[in-house]
């Protein structure tokens, strides 16, 4: 039995604590002097290895992009895991656009969903955290702070389903995404958004709702059938384009006076195709790493437009307003060229480049070259036959009226463009009193001497080669009215319908 006699003294205690330190501080200095901190540190991570809780739950981190990119997997499981939510979810976020079939419902961030397959639970948890950091795009002393925003999803399970998880679970989710996407596909329009992002700038995106068809376009049969082959032999050719080693990628020019319908002929290859549309405004880049960062983070199976080429891609003359030098403009022509046919180009399948100039003979040859720009297509005034679909269109009348012989006798010497004849068009409801109103229209304009000439989208010719100013006239006339169609460096002519109104512009 244990008696209070038998208990050490209080001296006795210290005294044996402090031999004890001093041996240990003794050992410790021995270890410290013989044994290199390498192999200290090593043997000190082991030993907490060693005694440490080993967890049964493995967690992966799914983020929305990787480095440059966009992840596809973190796209599939927002669109999976919309229809996974459960009652225990407190918090959702729901949008419906016009053409949207049903709700859109998305997690709002620390929300949870459990999900089941192949008899094994998986946790899913959505994570956004923002923070604010200085513009690395601003030059200025100002020190303009953006707000930055980093999103992904955490998830969670038992470490022996690993292997179903790599195999079977996460190519299901892409494949049931993609299922998911091709029912419910809504085109839409992207534009820059240089306000909210952590790397400067980032796509934002509408509803593409741009009524504009093959079938509503002023264009002659024989060109409209031609463009429409051209683009139904890119999206077939996939093999082949693998096969000659070239990138999956058509270019198309498009060119001619202001009004004659290149951005109704835009969204009427975007309804074609059913691609979405990438509008690239230059001039609110400033570096060519961000230019690469936009264009990599465009979608497959997309239309990217570039508008008014010859005024973006005139980088050393660009100014800008808001105090910044031009030395700080790191955007060049060979970024933007590397992108459409170097090794970049190769980043991405399915797409189609589209610039627009009213003024094809300013652009720089080096956009011109073969391999670029694919097909040129002159947008030129309208035609008679033009005119004939669009005033079935606007006024509902058979292709025959009395008043169609003056007009066609007006029309082919006149330069109206089909946004003219559209906005003329449309002032009366009365079929009669506007192809009245509108040949009148025609008169005056021939009065005034508005006839065809060449807009200058030609290149001048040599001295020797000049015409008289009537020949020149008579020839510029025929030119725009005649329907052709080259790839490369041959011009395409075209007829076109109205104008796009700018509240659906793109």
């Amino acid at each position: 039995m244990f008696s209070p006699r038998d208990m050490p003294s209080p001296s006795s205690i210290f005294s044996a604590y402090a031999s004890m330190t001093a041996s240990i501080m003794l050992l410790r200095s021995m270890a410290n002097e013989l044994v290199p901190q390498p192999i200290r540190a090593y043997l000190f991570n082991t030993f907490r290895y060693l005694i440490k809780p080993r967890s049964p739950t493995l967690t992966l981190i799914i983020e929305d992009s990787t480095g440059i990119a966009r992840n596809q997997v973190y796209d599939a499981a927002e669109a999976y895991l919309s229809t996974r939510v459960s009652p225990e979810n407190e918090r959702l976020k729901i949008s419906k656009s016009p053409k949207e079939k049903k709700l859109t419902i998305r997690l709002e961030k620390g929300e949870k969903v459990v999900d089941y397959f192949n008899g094994a639970c998986f946790k899913w948890r959505f994570i956004c955290a923002e923070s604010e950091k200085n513009n690395p795009n601003d030059h200025t002393t100002s020190n303009i702070s953006v707000r930055s925003e980093k999103r992904l999803f955490e998830l969670s399970f038992p470490k022996k389903h690993k292997e179903i998880v790599l195999d079977s679970y996460l190519p299901f989710i892409l494949e049931k995404a993609k299922e998911m996407k091709d029912e419910e596909r809504v085109l839409k329009m992207h534009t820059l958004n240089t306000s909210y992002c952590y790397s400067g700038v980032k796509w934002d995106s509408i509803n593409l709702e741009h009524p504009s068809t093959f079938e509503t376009l002023a264009m002659e049969p024989e060109l409209k059938n031609a463009v429409i082959e051209d683009l139904d032999r890119f999206v077939k050719r996939r093999e082949f384009y693998k096969r000659v080693g070239r990138a999956w990628k058509r270019g198309y020019l498009l060119y001619g006076p202001p009004g004659t319908g290149k951005s109704s002929l835009i969204a009427a290859m975007a309804n074609y195709l059913k691609f979405d549309i990438f509008d690239l405004q230059l001039g609110n880049i400033v570096r060519d790493s961000d230019l690469r960062k936009l264009l990599l983070a465009t979608a497959n199976r997309s239309i990217l437009v570039i508008e008014d080429i010859d005024c973006s891609v005139d980088l050393p003359e660009r100014r800008h307003g808001d105090g910044r030098k031009q030395t700080d403009v790191q955007l060049t022509l060979s970024g933007l060229l590397n992108f459409i046919d170097g090794l970049w180009s190769s980043c991405g399948d399915e797409r189609i480049i589209i610039f627009t100039t009213n003024h094809k003979e300013r652009l720089d040859p080096a956009l011109l070259r073969p391999g670029r720009m694919d097909m040129h297509i002159h947008m030129s005034y309208c035609s008679y036959q033009g005119f004939k679909l669009l005033a079935s269109n606007y006024l509902e009348i058979p292709s025959e009226h009395p008043l169609f012989g003056e007009i066609e006798g007006l029309i082919e010497d006149i330069q109206i463009t089909p946004a003219q004849v559209a906005e003329e068009l449309m002032k009366n409801e009365d079929a009669e009193a506007t192809l009245e109103g509108f040949a009148k229209l025609l008169k005056r304009k021939k009065m005034e001497g508005d006839v065809c000439e060449n807009y200058g989208t030609e290149k001048a010719e040599p001295p020797h080669q000049q015409q008289s100013q009537s020949k020149r006239r008579k020839v510029g006339c025929k030119q725009k009215r005649g329907v052709g169609i080259s790839k490369s460096n041959i011009g395409v002519t075209q007829r076109r319908t109205r104008r796009m109104r700018r509240e659906c512009s793109f």
